[in-house]
C-alpha cells in the first residue's frame, strides 16, 4: 500500500486562499469617519426614542402629594396643580412641613413619632420592655397600623388625611408635652390632631378638631374615620400568642364583647365606648372620652396560615366610624392607650379597660382575678417578669402540694382495698 505524502502545492494553495481572503476583509473595514456616523445615527435614535417616551409620561402623569414636597411657593404652574388637586387644602402642601419629616418625643415609657405626612404616629415604642428574642417592643412600626379621616368637601373632592401633610409643633404645659399637628387650609383655618403626653403614662390624651371648616368639609357626606393595625408577633409561641389575640370593645353601657378568634369576622355594632386591638401581653386601645361612637364597623382577619411557619403578624384589625359634626365642625375628644396588657394598669383609668382581658370563665376568673394576677403583680413588683413567673408557679406548686398529697394518700388506699 502507498503511504501518502505531503502535498506542498496543496498547502500553498490554502495559504493563498486564506491570504486573500484576509486581505478583502481588510478592503471592506469602514474607515473612521464611518464608524463615527454610525455611531452618530445610532445615538440620535436613542435620544429621539427617549424623548418621546418622556413626553408620554409627562403627559399621563398623575397629580400626588409625593409631588409636592420639593415644590417652592413661587412656582404658579405648581400652584395651579396643588389647587386643581387638594381644592382649598392646597395650601398645606405648600409649606416646609410638607414633607415625610417625623417628630419624636420619648415620655419614659413611651417612645412616639409623628409623621408629617397623615399626623398620627408612625411610630410606638414601648421602652420598658423586650420580646422573647430580646428586641424592643414595637406596636407601630414600617406601616404596619394607619389612621386616617376620609371626607368630601364643598367642591365635590373626596380627601384623605393619611395622603395630607400637616404642620407639626411642639410645647409643653407643666411636666405634659403637647403635639400639635395641623392640616391647614390657611394659618386660621385647618383640621388639628391635637396630643398630650404625661411623663410614664401609656396614655395619650388626643382630639380631633377643626377651625373655620364648615363652609369646606362636606358635611352632608359622612366623615369616615378608620384605625386598622396588623398586630406584631412578639411572643416565641406564634399559636400561643395568637390565641390570646382579639379584638375586644365595650358598647351598650357596659356590655364587653371581641370579634372571632380565627379566620375572618366583621360586626356593626351601636355606642361603641372603647375598642382594644388586644394582644397577648400589649394592646392598643382608642377611647371615646365625650361620647361614645354612634356606630362602628368593627373587622378582624386571622394573618397566621400555618403556626408551624415564623410569622411576623398575627392578626388584622380595623374600626370604622363616622364622625359626629358639632356645629359643623369636628370636636372629638379621645384617648390612645399604648402599652402592656396589665390589669393593674389598665384600671386606674377608670374606663372598665381592665374587662379586655380574658380572665377564664366563673370560677377560674375569680381565682385568676383575685389570685394570681395580685400575686403576679406583687411579684413583678421587684422581680424580673421571668423570676416572678417561675416563682409564682413555685409557691402555687406548693399550695397545691397538700391537696395533692391527701389524693395520693386516697389513691393508694384504694389500691390495698381492691381486691385481687
Amino acid at each position: 500500500m502507498e503511504e501518502k505524502k505531503l502535498d506542498v502545492n496543496s498547502i500553498i494553495g490554502f495559504v493563498l486562499i486564506f491570504g486573500i481572503l484576509l486581505f478583502m476583509l481588510w478592503q471592506s473595514k469602514p474607515s473612521e469617519e464611518e464608524i463615527a456616523a454610525e455611531e452618530k445615527a445610532k445615538q440620535e435614535q436613542l435620544d429621539a426614542r427617549n424623548a418621546k417616551e418622556t413626553t408620554k409620561k409627562e403627559a399621563t402623569k398623575v397629580v400626588t402629594t409625593e409631588d409636592f414636597s420639593n415644590v417652592t411657593v413661587s412656582d404658579s404652574l405648581q400652584q395651579i396643580a396643588f389647587q386643581n388637586k387638594l381644592g382649598a387644602f392646597a395650601y398645606s402642601a405648600t409649606l416646609p412641613s410638607a414633607t415625610n419629616k417625623e417628630t419624636t418625643i420619648d415620655n419614659g415609657v413611651l417612645k412616639l413619632k409623628f409623621s408629617n405626612k397623615g399626623g398620627h404616629l408612625s411610630e410606638v415604642k414601648l421602652d420598658q420592655f423586650v420580646d422573647f428574642d430580646s428586641l424592643p417592643i414595637y406596636l407601630v412600626k414600617n406601616k404596619n397600623a394607619s389612621f386616617n379621616i376620609n371626607f368630601g368637601t364643598t367642591d365635590s373632592r373626596i380627601l384623605n388625611t393619611e395622603d395630607l401633610y400637616f404642620q407639626p409643633s411642639v410645647s409643653k404645659s407643666g411636666e405634659n408635652t403637647i403635639v400639635s399637628m395641623k392640616l391647614k387650609v390657611s394659618e386660621t383655618q385647618f383640621l388639628e390632631y391635637l396630643y398630650v403626653i404625661k411623663p410614664n403614662d401609656y396614655m395619650i390624651d388626643f382630639s380631633i378638631k377643626s377651625q373655620g371648616l364648615s363652609g369646606i368639609i362636606n358635611s352632608s357626606q359622612d366623615i369616615n374615620l378608620d384605625w386598622t393595625q396588623k398586630t406584631m408577633r412578639h411572643d416565641q409561641s406564634v399559636s400561643y400568642e395568637n390565641r390570646y389575640t382579639r379584638l375586644t370593645y365595650q358598647h351598650d353601657d357596659g356590655n364587653i364583647d371581641k370579634l372571632a378568634q380565627g379566620g375572618e369576622d366583621e360586626e356593626v355594632e351601636k355606642d361603641v365606648e372603647w375598642l382594644s386591638f388586644r394582644q397577648h401581653f400589649f394592646s392598643s386601645i382608642l377611647v371615646a372620652d365625650n361620647r361614645p361612637f354612634k356606630s362602628v364597623v368593627l373587622g378582624s382577619k386571622d394573618l397566621v396560615e400555618d403556626e408551624k411557619v415564623d410569622t411576623l403578624f398575627t392578626k388584622q384589625f380595623s374600626a370604622k366610624t363616622a364622625l359626629v359634626l358639632s356645629g359643623n365642625e369636628i370636636n372629638e375628644n379621645l384617648k390612645l392607650y399604648y402599652g402592656p396588657t396589665d390589669s393593674k394598669i389598665l384600671k386606674k383609668y377608670d374606663k372598665n379597660l381592665e374587662e379586655s382581658i380574658p380572665l377564664g370563665w366563673g370560677l377560674f376568673g375569680w381565682i385568676n382575678e383575685y389570685l394570681f394576677i395580685p400575686l403576679f403583680g406583687f411579684l413583678s413588683s421587684f422581680l424580673p417578669f421571668g423570676i416572678a413567673i417561675i416563682v409564682m408557679t413555685v409557691l402555687i406548686k406548693l399550695a397545691m402540694s397538700f391537696v395533692q398529697y391527701k389524693q395520693y394518700l386516697s389513691q393508694m388506699k384504694m389500691k390495698v382495698l381492691k381486691p385481687n
